[in-house]
């Protein structure tokens, strides 16, 4: 494998992209249930608490990122062609349950926070109506 500065950089830009995909093939139901545990499973060893070479400085935490990256990809090669190319059309039309899911999570983000600062005002309004 040739592990150039430049295949480095390529691989990297591609995260955000693969881990939309690896979300968006993990809530399809074509895609196997054997790749979606393993993937799940692998990712879940990562955010564990339980982690033996972090004692290693720098190289501890690029194990993890390289073994979740090693994780989304296997898991992306492991689905049926077809069901990634829906996927990936899906993404790059913004239609798919990654953007659906993201636009739902915004949405109630800004209602919340709206519900927060009406109540803080609701609060400072009564204060300083007692108060004066």
């Amino acid at each position: 494998m040739n592990l150039s500065l430049r295949h480095v950089r390529r691989v990297i830009r591609e995260v955000p992209q693969h881990a939309k995909l690896a979300y968006c093939l993990l809530r399809d139901p074509r895609v196997p249930l054997a790749p979606k545990v393993a993937v799940v499973g692998t990712l879940g060893l990562i955010v564990s608490p339980l982690d033996l070479p972090a004692w290693v400085p720098v190289l501890g935490e690029l194990d993890l990122l390289a073994l979740g990256i090693l994780a989304v990809k296997t898991f992306v090669d492991a689905c049926p062609p077809e069901v990634v190319a829906d996927n990936r059309a899906a993404l790059r039309s913004r239609d798919s349950p990654w953007d659906t899911d993201r636009r739902a999570a915004v949405a109630m983000a800004r209602g919340g926070l709206v519900r927060l600062l009406q109540n803080w005002r609701a609060r400072s309004r009564d204060r300083q109506q007692r108060a004066g």
